[in-house]
């Protein structure tokens, strides 16, 4: 007997394929309906958007740490103590400011005005006396040769949240100390406030600027070129609209805007270029244009859509995280993949109608559509031959591509996960000013103090002073610090508190380890045998905590975004091994691509070319956020090439023949999709911001990764040395499993038998 899948997956598949068939005609045949309607949306949007649309800001807390624990006992004890700390670093090379002291006294007294302000705690005694002399090793807030110094400010919410045009008020409230020569810059949350608006527009015209002529290379027509490139920014643009109407109601990182730019320009050429492609083929097959485009929306749409709906899957994983900022960072990015799919549905096939057959009247060599089979007795093409290659040695290809993948891979084993600090910015920003010059005058961990607070309101006030002396023995010699200052209680007695300096830079290893020294062994020891809880807290802190999150859900995440993955391939393609395989050889390109990034900007191999200062360590959220982006968007291929694998298989009934098939007229469009989404995500490593480089260049590397190595090698390679068994499922299996449609032909899903072995229509039909 036949499989329910031969009973049911035929009949279901024509009824999707006609939703969307029948969807691509009418856009098509009615294109001056669609263009209006789209026109209008973007402009509706854009109003919409500049009206309502919220702003971007990085305001997250991490509720449940022991970080931010800790500073809700300090706003509940010492508001002026509590709050979020920022610097204004004074430096003055040719006299000592104590000869401006005048001149400090009124910054302070200004600053103190200002809104959201707590506290500011001038560096210089406020009598006018001489400064005492300095502690060993000092750490501030007044060098030894009292040339350079810092004002501590406290305010009550985070400083880069706020408005830019606050940095009027702290502008007039410094001028007095520039006028009398003295250099002031912004240090912490108050310089990320400071640093220029990150703008993308250089970046974006990189991109398209690239991606026009790979396709002109690639296809020969200057129309089928700039149309997917038109319609990937209408969509794009349309996308960010919708998120900045979204950041009104939630707060979204600042980086979210430019995420979501690269993802949805990227997969909107990627889509857009897959129906034109398709669309062009239609037309030298003899169909009409609107015919033509609605067979593309019913072929490589289902692909598309299929793709998409992948893509947001993946990107949907980020929410396992647990953490907010990281569920909306993918929520960003899945916006734009969302218009995406709905522009490469119904804007693209009204283009296309509009166009007509006159979508290769311009062109720069002869036009290309796919690259069919030669002819019986014709002389094959490049591809062709290399098709045969691959089906000729399949273990070799197999064997090299694992090889290169491994390579690649190897800085993984030596990633160093953490927070990049300011002083990785460029020189031109305030912040990277203020950190070089605290770390000159007081050492690096001068730019990241921890500050320790016990909590003794259970305590007895007669066992307080034990207490007392017992933490301050605890937290003398502690290693990686470079001074612990003495505790001090708040004005109620009921906290003591102190401020810790690692002998690092904030995002070194060792202040990561110093942090979680003093909460895990140091201050639990001080406290043994009182009633007393005790956190590290301020922003390092904070990082800290963020990063042992991410680092403690980040296989959870990959194995929900894995397991998502391989149902979707499971439940479209009918092939236990296929889906496997689509899971090991992601995970392995994913991989790859964390190598290169490990290499560049950990190892510094080629850091400073991309305007990075030094070493850095991998920003602890973009391992995450590169998993779910690159494995969605390693679907793309993926569906694409397995669909044509799979409608060869369906047709012929030979393995080996059909891997060979579907490379041939698959490459082309894989190789010029794919220098279009590297060029894209590359053009980002331009950017000022560290985080934006590190995404742009790990994203070009897993995408040229996963569509030279990946689908080029060792898809290929695999599909040939598994042949018939590629798409045997067990029967049980089988019947519970949805289906779903992503290949151009009636029959694209496979035919099984009641026992799941796999076999070819023809054989099914004699059974």
């Amino acid at each position: 007997m036949p499989s329910s899948q031969t009973r049911t997956g035929p009949e279901a598949a024509p009824r999707r394929r006609g939703a969307l068939r029948r969807t691509g005609e009418w856009c098509a045949r009615h294109f001056v309906t669609v263009l209006v309607l789209w026109v209008a949306a973007l402009a509706g949007l854009q109003v919409l958007q500049h009206a309502y649309g919220g702003d971007y800001s990085d305001d997250f807390s991490l509720p449940g740490t022991q970080s931010q624990d800790g500073l809700d006992v300090l706003k509940a004890h010492a508001p002026q103590a509590g709050g979020y700390s920022a610097q204004v670093v004074l430096h003055d090379p040719d006299k000592p400011l104590t000869s401006v002291s005048d001149q400090v006294a009124t910054a302070v007294t200004d600053l103190q005005k200002l809104p959201d302000v707590l506290s500011a705690q001038s560096p210089l005694p406020s009598d006018g006396s001489a400064p005492p002399p300095p502690p060993d090793p000092n750490t501030g807030p007044l060098s030894t040769d009292q040339k350079t110094a810092y004002i501590t400010v406290r305010f009550s919410v985070q400083p880069s949240t706020l408005d830019a045009s606050y940095l009027d008020g702290v502008d007039d409230a410094v001028q007095p100390l520039r006028s009398a020569g003295v250099t002031v810059e912004y240090g912490g949350s108050l310089g990320e406030l400071a640093r220029p608006e990150p703008s993308d527009r250089t970046s974006e015209a990189i991109g398209f600027g690239v991606a026009i002529v790979v396709l002109l290379i690639g296809f020969g027509s200057l129309l089928a070129a700039v149309l997917p490139l038109v319609t990937a920014l209408v969509c794009a643009l349309c996308g960010l609209a919708l998120l900045g109407l979204f950041a009104a109601a939630a707060t979204f990182a600042t980086v979210s805007p430019t995420l979501a730019t690269m993802i949805g320009i990227g997969v909107g050429i990627d889509y857009a270029l897959f129906l034109v492609t398709r669309h062009r083929q239609n037309l030298v097959d003899g169909q009409d244009p609107v015919t033509a485009a609605g067979n593309a929306a019913a072929t490589s749409g289902h692909a598309v859509l299929l793709s998409g709906c992948t893509v947001i899957i993946a990107l949907s994983g980020l929410w396992v995280s647990g953490i907010g900022f990281i569920g909306k960072l993918g929520l960003a990015a899945a916006v734009t993949v969302v218009t995406a799919v709905a522009g490469a549905l119904t804007l693209v096939p009204a283009v296309l109608g509009l166009i007509g057959r006159r979508i290769d009247r311009v062109r720069v060599r002869k036009p290309v559509a796919e690259t069919v089979p030669a002819p019986e007795g014709a002389e094959p093409g490049g591809w062709h031959r290399y098709a045969q290659r691959v089906e000729r040695r399949p273990w070799w290809f197999l064997a090299g591509g694992v090889v290169l993948l491994a390579v690649l891979s190897f800085p993984v084993f030596f990633i160093q996960l953490g927070h990049i600090g300011d002083g990785a910015d460029p020189k031109s920003f305030t912040d990277r000013r203020a950190y070089d010059l605290m770390s000159s005058a007081f050492g690096p961990g001068s730019n990241g103090p921890l500050t320790v607070v016990i909590d003794q309101s259970k305590v007895s006030s007669g066992d307080r002073s034990a207490l007392a002396d017992q933490a301050q023995k605890a937290l003398t010699g502690v290693p990686d610090a470079e001074v612990i200052t003495q505790l001090t209680a708040t004005s109620d007695g009921d906290v003591l508190t102190a401020t810790a300096y690692s002998v690092a830079a904030p995002q070194d290893e060792r202040t990561t380890s110093l942090t979680n020294r003093l909460t895990d062994d140091v201050l639990p020891q001080a406290v043994s045998g009182y009633d007393a809880s005790t956190y590290v807290t301020g922003t390092t802190a904070a990082q800290v905590d963020f990063l042992d999150i991410v680092s403690s859900r980040l296989p959870l995440i990959i194995a929900v975004v894995v397991g998502l993955a391989f149902l979707v391939i499971l439940a479209v393609f009918r092939g236990l091994l296929v889906a496997v395989k689509a899971a090991v050889l992601n995970v392995l390109s994913i991989a790859a691509s964390y190598g290169v990034v490990v290499a560049v900007f950990q190892w510094g191999w080629g850091g400073p070319a991309l305007g990075v200062s030094g070493d850095v360590p991998i920003e602890s959220y973009v391992p995450m956020m590169m998993f779910a982006i690159v494995f969605g968007l390693s679907m793309d291929y993926e569906i694409f090439l397995l669909s044509r694998i799979h409608e060869a298989w369906v047709r012929t009934g030979d393995p080996r023949a059909s891997v060979a098939h579907a490379l041939e007229i698959t490459a082309r469009v894989i190789t010029c999709a794919a220098l279009i989404m590297v060029s894209v995500f590359a053009a980002f490593v331009i950017s000022d911001n560290i985080v934006v480089k590190m995404l742009g260049l790990g994203l070009a590397a897993s995408v040229l990764i996963d569509a030279t190595v990946v689908r080029l090698l060792l898809v290929p390679a695999v599909m040939t040395l598994l042949g018939r068994a590629a798409w045997w499922i067990p029967g049980p299996l089988d019947r519970i499993l949805p289906h779903l449609d992503a290949g151009p032909l009636d029959r694209i899903l496979p035919h099984l038998d009641a026992e799941g072995s796999a076999e070819p229509p023809a054989r099914t039909a004699q059974k």
